[in-house]
């Protein structure tokens, strides 16, 4: 029984005396409550994806297309997954060899990721979790401007052109904003992604709007949401999943996290109100619809500003976005007649402009905010946070138009008019999303 004992003993201690110079980093630096919080948050935002807007998406198209655009959302995660492995994060994020403002280097398949590694930005938690959190953004991102092409998209085409846009348009401006690049350096404010993921997203997809054209019979036919009941379900679970999206943004279980979730739940609370409160004025009844879409907008305006404002500038921020976002939308369809399918650039890229510009403000400590670095004052750094507007929305119109013009040239972007009457779902995949 002693042998038993002793041999226990040393099987125990082995892997610490084996490896000791891992060990004994692993314990110096990594922060047992950070990374278990990471690691729930990165469930929460792809649960965000998959399914929460699969089903969002899914339910807002007509029921010939919901299949495809399951499809799509399914087929983005798992390219972007393996883009991001093989080198995109270390374009986004770095090693430090080759790293400047504009782009990262090195980690070409995850090389130097060990279970001991921690990242630069989030030395608290082991890198693989970091990593994985960000890819969860890199997913999403793509995945969001689906929206602006659904029902018309071949998807070879939206595979390729989802795949370049990723390496070409996200990663980039992933590391001029949160990888040690040139806007970072210049001091921008965005905890979450109001650049990053909501800009950017909004911007590609009211250009591949422009680019690919109306569906057929818009906007004099009516083309309402299949199924209401799939689109109030997916956006529950974005709300719930939007916890860990800006939440997890603060890479530690802290105050930060914590006023993060709680601006977060409190800025999609005012932006579903607002909306609904538009809606009912203007036509007498409030829309389920219009509801969870102010919501959403509510979500994405308070993402850059999430980890740096109080509640009182979340209660502004979300009544400004159910607003603001809800006469954009009616301007992009009715006034400038843009066939952004599912309103990806009126509630994310105009949500991602307002948020960005008001966490210069909100950030004040005088308004609840977490106050501005000394010697910066809210003008200068408005400055800067436009400058990171301009700077993003210029770079993700021109590259996209590119892109876009590139992948036509090498398979056709736009379904035939038959695949368009028929349908994604039959065209795309010989399948039906329901028996009829």
């Amino acid at each position: 029984m002693d042998r038993l004992v002793r041999g226990a003993a040393v099987i125990a201690v082995l892997p610490a005396s084996v490896f000791p110079i891992a060990a004994m980093a692993q314990a110096a630096s990594v922060d047992t409550g950070n990374t278990a919080w990471l690691l729930v948050a990165t469930g929460l935002v792809l649960f965000m994806t998959l399914p929460g807007l699969a089903l969002f998406y899914g339910g807002l198209v007509r029921s010939k297309n919901v299949l495809s655009v399951l499809m799509q959302c399914y087929a983005i995660t798992c390219v972007a997954s393996l883009i991001w492995v093989a080198f995109a994060y270390g374009w986004a994020f770095g090693d430090g060899a080759g790293h400047n403002a504009f782009l990262g280097s090195g980690k070409i398949f995850l090389s130097g990721v060990t279970p001991a590694s921690t990242a630069a930005a989030a030395p608290t938690v082991p890198e693989s979790v970091f990593l994985m959190f960000q890819m969860t953004f890199a997913i999403i991102t793509p995945a969001l401007v689906v929206g602006g092409y659904a029902e018309r998209m071949r998807f070879p085409a939206m595979l390729l052109f989802s795949a370049l846009w990723l390496i070409a348009v996200y990663v980039p401006v992933c590391h001029w904003v949160w990888g040690g690049g040139w806007l970072q350096q210049k001091g921008i404010l965005d905890f979450a992604g109001g650049t990053v993921v909501h800009i950017n997203a909004g911007v590609a997809a009211i250009v591949a709007a422009l680019v690919l054209g109306r569906r057929r019979g818009f906007p004099t036919t009516a083309m309402p949401p299949h199924n209401m009941t799939l689109t109030v379900m997916g956006a529950g679970m974005l709300w719930v999943g939007w916890f860990g999206f800006n939440g997890g943004s603060a890479l530690a279980a802290n105050g930060s996290a914590g006023m993060a979730v709680l601006v977060t739940h409190v800025s999609a609370a005012s932006g579903a109100l607002a909306w609904m409160a538009v809606e009912a004025y203007r036509y007498g009844k409030p829309s389920v619809l219009g509801i969870v879409t102010g919501m959403v907008a509510g979500l994405g305006t308070i993402t850059p500003a999430s980890g740096f404002v109080g509640p009182q500038g979340a209660i502004f921020i979300g009544l400004l976005a159910g607003v603001v976002c809800y006469f954009a939308t009616q301007f992009i369809k009715r006034v400038a007649r843009i066939d952004d399918s599912l309103d990806v650039f009126p509630v994310h890229g105009v949500g991602g402009i307002i948020g960005t510009i008001a966490v210069g403000i909100f950030v004040e400590a005088r308004l609840g905010g977490v106050g501005l670095a000394q010697g910066i004052t809210v003008g200068r750094q408005v400055v800067t946070q436009l400058t990171g507007v301009a700077a993003t929305v210029a770079w993700c119109a021109v590259v996209t138009w590119l892109l876009l013009r590139l992948v036509g040239m090498l398979t056709p972007l736009r379904v035939t008019a038959e695949g368009e009457t028929e349908g994604l779902d039959l065209a795309d995949h010989g399948e039906r999303g329901y028996i009829i």
